[in-house]
């Protein structure tokens, strides 16, 4: 019996030193930007709220990408989101915000069909060959880019980066449990 308590705290003692390990891991990476230009970005999408308007995390990603565009550090954005249950398309709405914030309709390519990480991915997959790029920089919070970029790296494309949007809230410490089960499971 004493013997499996050793066991028991042995292996608790490892599981969260590999947990800390990447949740500092991944918070390192989701706020480092490294200050490259790509050919284009990638924001992820995020709840719209009922009436229409944008949720405060889903609109810092946006001010975070017009930044980015504004800097001349990115030629073409994407914006990616699926349907809400509040009815809306985030894409469509993500369009709308950088539409109002003078960005050209011709930058900006929407998938309304990115439901997931892995979704948004693979549709801006599909399109590197229309679009010709070479380059990407995924825009989310910090606890998502990691994951992100690990699976855009899966899918045989290794030029890419990330920015994350100075925002911050209590459920990022969720987001990071979730994060930490979704980079393994993926």
């Amino acid at each position: 019996m004493k013997n499996r308590k050793s066991i028991f705290k042995v292996l608790l003692t490892l599981f969260l030193l590999w947990f800390f390990g990447h949740v500092l891991y991944i918070t390192i990476d989701g706020l480092s930007d490294n200050g490259e230009k790509a050919d284009i970005a990638v924001i992820l999408g995020n709840k719209v709220n009922e009436d229409g308007t944008l949720s405060e995390r889903l609109e810092k990603r946006l001010e975070c990408g017009l930044r980015l565009y504004q800097n001349h550090r990115i030629k073409k954005i994407i914006v990616s989101g699926g349907f809400g249950k509040e009815g809306y398309y985030e894409g469509d709405k993500m369009k709308e915000y950088l539409i109002a914030n003078k960005v050209p309709d011709s930058v900006i390519i929407v998938d309304n069909l990115g439901n997931n990480t892995r979704a948004t991915v693979d549709n801006t997959m599909r399109l590197k060959d229309s679009l010709h790029f070479e380059s990407v920089l995924v825009v989310s919070q910090y606890f998502h880019v990691t994951r992100t970029k690990m699976l855009f790296k899966e899918r045989g494309f290794q030029n890419v980066s990330s920015v994350s949007p100075n925002y911050f809230e209590f459920k990022d410490v969720y987001s990071l449990l979730r994060e930490f089960a979704g980079y393994y499971t993926q």
